[in-house]
Order: C-alpha cells, then structure tokens, then sequence
C-alpha cells in the first residue's frame, strides 16, 4: 500500500480511513445490537464491499425490513465481484480497523470477534446523502448478517469462499 500522501486524490477521499471506520463501526453496532454479542472478523470484512458499492447499497436500502438471503434472491447481480471487490478493499478494510483500533472504538475479543465501545461513535447519523446512505446501509447490513447468524451461511450465499 502507497504512503498516504502518494495515493491519488481520488482514493484518498473515497477510501479514507476515518470513513471506512465508522462505516465498519455502523456495522459492527448494527450487528451486535441485534444478537447483543460481538461481530465475527469474517463477517466484518463484507461490510465495506456491499456498503460502498452504490447500486448493492441501493438495493440493500430499498428492502430494509427484508432478510439478506431474500434482497440476495432478489438481486443476484449483488454477487458478481463481490470476491474481487472484497480482495480489492481488503487494504483499505485493514486499514480502518486499524484506525478504529487506535482511537479505541473497537476491542476485539480472545475469538476475534469485534465489538464497539460505548461512546466512541457518534449516534447521529450526518454528512453527505451518500456518507448517510453508506452508514445506514452499513448499520442495517450488520443486523440482517446477525439474524442469519451463521458465517459459513452467509459466505456460501455470497458465493464466496473464506
């Protein structure tokens, strides 16, 4: 990965770290307020890729009462490159998890699953439309994989290999 100050303009303001973190962190709140246990790492890793993707957003967006594997049946074209996008932003992931990590707004436990601490993200949702969506989408996300509550599930669904 570049040193930031020689990565294009481009790239530095979509995959800012700061960003991406509360993004994953909406995700991670999303999770762990539907089953009040911590977010596997695996599962962790599908946030970014569905959530700043915009037509997989969009759809996600337009059934928020909807189950994951019904909004997946629905729109299989969700799948296609999904794999490549998560390896792509797969850098950028680790990244912000990093940046989460020191600033002290997730604890990853002894099974390696992550949890947000209380009173390090804000609540409010604010920013841009897209900055918005991309949070409530993230959130939303979080609590339809919860519900499915099994990785090897949800990863097989995607068609994805972990």
């Amino acid at each position: 990965m570049k040193l930031w100050y020689q990565r294009p303009r481009e790239i530095r303001n979509l995959f800012n770290p700061a960003f991406c973190g509360l993004v994953l962190a909406r995700g991670v709140e999303g999770f762990s307020k539907a089953v009040n246990r911590p977010m596997p790492f695996s599962l962790a890793l599908l946030i970014l890729p569905l959530c700043l993707h915009k037509r997989t957003r969009e759809q996600i967006q337009e059934a928020p009462r909807a189950f994951f594997t019904k909004i997946l049946q629905e729109h299989p074209e969700i799948r296609v490159d999904l794999a490549r996008r998560a390896r792509g932003l797969w850098p950028y992931t680790m990244e912000a998890f990093a940046y989460l990590m020191s600033r002290g707004a997730i604890v990853v436990d002894k099974f390696g699953c992550i949890a947000l601490r209380d009173k390090t993200v804000r609540k409010s949702i604010t920013g841009s439309k897209d900055t918005r969506d991309c949070q409530t989408v993230a959130r939303s996300l979080g609590r339809k994989l919860a519900l499915i509550n099994d990785r090897v599930t949800i990863y097989a669904t995607l068609g994805i290999r972990p």
